[in-house]
């Protein structure tokens, strides 16, 4: 499976830009290239009538540059191929951006003078997938470990094979050629640059999805690795067990324990905040004050329900203004604004929210009166 992860930048830069001619698409798509014909035929079926719209709104010959752009990318066989569980692409004249999502979702166009980014906050807000390093003094594979599909191993060059190859001893027990190293101190010192050597060989991969990377290693060589790696998404607790006694299926099951109770103590973690927080008056979930408290930069962190849709839209002067005709939607216009000013906005099912409101907000400081 392919994925492009947006970083925070990317979210921030599409929820600021504006052009009246900009196009949302999100395709939900089908992993390894079997149904590459209808992953295409599918965002095909869903950008025609947004250029026909577009065709509508606007002089053609602002339109041809865009269709220009959509035409280039699905006449792309290459990415066609190599696609996640969902397609998001976001077309204005001032460009086109397109990410490989892990996520599923369901097919979705609209053309405004913004780009729609709920779904996009809902692949970033808690891990469904993962990376799994099987970790072990006889070698070591990376484990791809989706949701809802069997675990893949993961071709990684320059994968050392064990730890004596990486060090290039029959025994990273004994002593060093020059003598100096020996016994309990040569093994973590060579353990250490085994550990080393995996790091530097998995990082292009990891790096190009920023999943998280969980490690099945037993005691020293999981702490070793945990330590010394680069990678900032290394889950802290590694799995129990010895790697090489467990099938990629016996790891990926418990890898999956690991990220629901990573998304479980998050939302816990949340929980309790709101709680304390909302005793001061640092919480909201009032709509007007949420909207408010996020266009001048008090909020520190937003949650939205990722299924609800409140038109309306915000004045300049941060007051609500709802209004069923409204093509906006309040709570994209408040992730946005909440977005220009620094804060984190997640996206979340209806049953993690408080007292079943469609939004919350965490505040920086109280507000006054």
């Amino acid at each position: 499976m392919h994925l492009d992860m947006p970083t925070p930048h990317d979210i921030e830069h599409l929820a600021a830009a504006r052009d009246p001619l900009s196009a949302t698409l999100y395709v939900p798509t089908t992993p390894g290239g079997i149904d590459a014909d209808s992953n295409r035929l599918a965002a095909r079926g869903l950008w025609e009538p947004v250029l026909l719209e577009m065709y509508g709104r606007a002089d053609k010959r602002d339109v041809w540059p865009i269709e220009e752009m959509m035409n280039t990318l699905l006449d792309d066989d290459e990415f066609w191929e190599h696609l996640g569980r969902s397609l998001a692409i976001f077309v204005s004249s001032k460009g086109i951006v397109e990410f490989r999502l892990p996520n599923s979702f369901e097919s979705y166009a609209t053309l405004a003078d913004r780009f729609t980014i709920t779904p996009l906050l809902r692949a970033t807000t808690f891990p469904n997938d993962a990376y799994t390093l099987a970790l072990s003094q006889n070698g070591a594979r990376l484990i791809e470990i989706s949701a809802d599909e069997p675990p893949r191993e993961v071709t990684v060059s320059d994968m050392p094979r064990s730890a004596e190859k990486a060090v290039g001893l029959r025994s990273i027990g004994g002593r060093s050629p020059y003598g100096r190293l020996h016994g309990d101190e040569g093994r973590k010192v060579r353990l250490t640059q085994y550990a080393r050597a995996v790091d530097h060989a998995i990082r292009p991969t990891l790096n190009a999805a920023s999943l998280p990377l969980v490690v099945a290693a037993t005691q020293p060589l999981a702490a070793i690795f945990t330590n010394l790696s680069g990678y900032r998404h290394v889950v802290a607790a590694p799995l129990r067990g010895n790697p090489d006694e467990m099938t990629d299926a016996e790891i990926a099951a418990e890898t999956r324990v690991v990220l629901d109770q990573l998304n479980e103590a998050s939302l816990d973690e949340l929980r309790t905040t709101f709680k304390e927080r909302r005793n001061s008056g640092r919480a909201v979930t009032d709509l007007a004050e949420l909207a408010r408290a996020a266009t001048f930069g008090q909020v520190d962190t937003v949650i939205i329900d990722m299924n609800a849709h409140v038109a309306g839209h915000i004045d300049i002067g941060g007051a609500l203004v709802l209004d069923p005709a409204d093509d906006l939607d309040v709570l994209e216009e408040i992730a946005r604004a909440a977005l220009g000013t620094g804060a984190r906005v997640m996206s979340v099912r209806s049953d993690d929210l408080p007292d079943g409101v469609s939004a919350a907000g965490l505040l920086r400081f109280a507000t006054e009166g």
